[in-house]
């Protein structure tokens, strides 16, 4: 890793990785809040019928629990859009932005070889996918506290959850750092990592609400976070295992084909 190029990125992301941090942590408080006021009515809406039971659960999540309004709340848009700020915005943009820009030159320039400016950028991924998802798993901590409910949510499992969480999010901005090292523009990397975050969530989402296309699930990387089972200190080691096995193919892939790749000449 290169000091000065770490430096430098969070001197550039520090303003973008504070909003996140801080728009995260107000979600992540929310959805407990939530819980405490309508969870029983909620509960009462599917009970009666009103509502499809398939809708009760979604993306491993209910409303019905206090961790299981958490586990929504991982999975949700909102802070799946917010989470992939960095794992798909920045890992994305990383190199080839760096290569549109016709900058990457220059740190080629100096004596940084193209592995440690690889590295240098997944260190500074894996640092600001953990803060974010530091942030929502904190909020969900404080949305418990403020309804008086912190010993129902497990709070001493949480570091579990951070952890499931960082390695799905880490495994998109592998995958996005990966596209990023193989493309000179910006925007077929960015169009890779997307198409496959969006797939993944699709899969996920589909197999959540269709049982029939159930089968998809382990498809989806997003199967793979299992907040409350987290939450309920029991969470499956092969959850675990595949995003990390995820990870590290990613890192090997760019690894390899980044510093063999034939920069082309600035358009």
């Amino acid at each position: 890793m290169n000091g000065a190029l770490f430096m430098h990125l969070w001197r550039a992301n520090r303003g973008r990785l504070l909003f996140v941090s801080v728009a995260l942590l107000g979600w992540g408080t929310v959805l407990p809040v939530i819980y405490d006021a309508f969870g029983a009515q909620f509960r009462q809406l599917f009970e009666s019928g009103a509502i499809p039971s398939q809708f009760a659960e979604f993306g491993g999540g209910d409303i019905f629990s206090l961790s299981g309004s958490v586990a929504v709340g991982f999975i949700h848009p909102i802070a799946v859009s917010l989470s992939l700020v960095f794992a798909v915005g920045f890992a994305a943009a990383a190199i080839a932005g760096e290569r549109q820009r016709g900058t990457l030159e220059v740190l080629l320039s100096r004596p940084v070889s193209r592995r440690v400016i690889y590295g240098t950028m997944a260190v500074a991924t894996a640092l600001f996918v953990a803060t974010t998802t530091g942030a929502l798993t904190i909020g969900a901590l404080l949305g418990a506290t403020l309804t008086d409910r912190t010993a129902e949510l497990g709070a001493g499992n949480l570091p579990l959850l951070w952890l499931n969480g960082v390695l799905l999010f880490g495994a998109f901005g592998a995958v996005s750092l990966a596209a990023s090292a193989s493309f000179d523009r910006l925007t077929p990397a960015v169009g890779v990592a997307l198409a496959f975050v969006l797939g993944s969530y699709f899969l996920e989402v589909l197999g959540s609400l269709w049982p029939d296309a159930a089968g998809l699930q382990p498809y989806s990387l997003f199967h793979y976070l299992d907040a409350q089972a987290d939450l309920a200190g029991l969470p499956a080691a092969r959850d675990f295992a595949i995003l990390g096995a995820v990870i590290a193919a990613a890192v090997a892939y760019a690894l390899v084909i980044f510093p063999r790749r034939d920069l082309a000449a600035p358009a």
